[in-house]
């Protein structure tokens, strides 16, 4: 089983993950939007 103690720096660890990848996939997201904007105007 796992202990308690490592919660916390597993969040952290899940936290920071999702950060680095999200950021730029974000960035990626807003720039298909803007692209798919300029076809429908």
């Amino acid at each position: 089983m796992q202990s308690n103690d490592s919660a916390p720096t597993s969040t952290l660890r899940l936290v920071v993950a999702w950060s680095i990848a999200g950021i730029p996939l974000l960035g990626g997201v807003a720039q298909t939007l803007v692209n798919a904007m300029k076809l429908f105007q």
